[in-house]
């Protein structure tokens, strides 16, 4: 019989969990919609379901030792979910005892990017390190920040929000309903806003005129990027500058072994990591330069997400002694 942890991941259009080793080996695997319409009352049950006939299917095989769970906005230090968003749950949901009272083994929460952090310094690119921050380029800009090998969740377990920290006080509408954001520039969203300004400011000829804001995707600038379209090359560019340069901010506050980058516009490759290390070398402070090292995930092609919670709770199992 394998001992296993349950990493679960909760997001706004699907929710993906799976059985997973110490070593990182993953069983039996699942999926469904999330239905972020829907109230947690609703929600819950869908997942035991789920959940206990993926159980069932794994018979003896399998000894369950505690459930991870990557939800935005989990506090760690409550179990809870707080304003999430894009989930229609509330103001607060104890998300963890209701878990709990179903299952009535350990259950640890925390939000997808610290979980994604856990997940590098479990399984991936953050293996033996125990500073370091990784940084998620999705449709927004997540972080988690690892400091002696233990996350930093602040005060009140919600510490670490680079994605929410200020490029430009007069800049552009963030949703988090302040303007300037970090991931209003840099993330997939911040990438195809900053091309459709180039569009209307150049007079280049670019591929991208083809596609309406809404057609555009990230994946599509990369590839163009790529092929060397002059447009997607300054947006990468201009990406990279404002990345390089919070990095280098960032870096001050942790002096971390290396930052770790996942996500989507990680695919780009040398577009975006050798401008972002070069603007990030420029603008470091003296003492740190030439010793943080920027890296891709090692999870990009795995269940990162699953991962990342299953190390979550591994993690307590293993500093707790649950």
């Amino acid at each position: 019989m394998t001992e296993v942890v349950l990493g679960i991941d909760i997001g706004g259009t699907n929710t993906k969990f799976g059985f997973v080793d110490a070593d990182g080996n993953c069983y039996e695997s699942g999926s469904m919609p999330t239905n972020a319409n829907e109230d947690v009352s609703a929600f819950l049950p869908r997942l035991f379901e789920n959940v206990d006939l993926a159980i069932k299917k794994s018979g003896d095989s399998i000894k369950l030792r505690g459930i991870g769970i990557g939800v935005p906005n989990g506090n760690y230090f409550k179990g809870t979910v707080e304003r999430p968003p894009n989930l229609k749950w509330g103001t607060v949901v104890n998300l963890s005892a209701l878990i709990k009272k179903h299952y009535n083994i350990p259950v640890a929460l925390t939000n997808d990017a610290n979980a994604a952090a856990l997940g590098e310094m479990k399984y991936g690119a953050a293996k033996g390190m125990k500073d370091f921050i990784v940084i998620t380029l999705g449709t927004g800009l997540g972080s988690g920040i690892v400091v002696n090998g233990n996350l930093v969740y602040g005060a009140d377990g919600f510490a670490g929000e680079i994605g929410h920290t200020l490029v430009n006080v007069n800049g552009r509408w963030c949703g988090c309903g302040r303007r300037g954001c970090l991931e209003t520039y840099v993330s997939a969203t911040g990438i195809k806003r900053t091309v459709y300004k180039l569009l209307a400011d150049y007079t280049e000829s670019s591929e991208l005129h083809n596609y309406s804001f809404n057609e555009l995707t990230a994946e599509m600038i990369t590839e163009a990027g790529l092929r060397g379209d002059k447009i997607a090359l300054e947006a990468f560019e201009y990406t990279a500058r404002i990345l390089g340069m919070k990095l280098a901010d960032t870096v001050a506050h942790t002096s971390p072994e290396a930052i770790i980058l996942f996500g989507g516009l990680v695919n780009a490759n040398e577009l975006i990591f050798t401008p972002t290390l070069y603007h990030m070398e420029k603008n470091m402070l003296a003492i740190y330069k030439n010793k943080v090292k920027l890296l891709p995930s090692k999870l990009m092609n795995k269940n990162a997400a699953v991962l990342g919670a299953s190390a979550l709770i591994w993690k307590e199992i293993e500093d707790k002694g649950l």
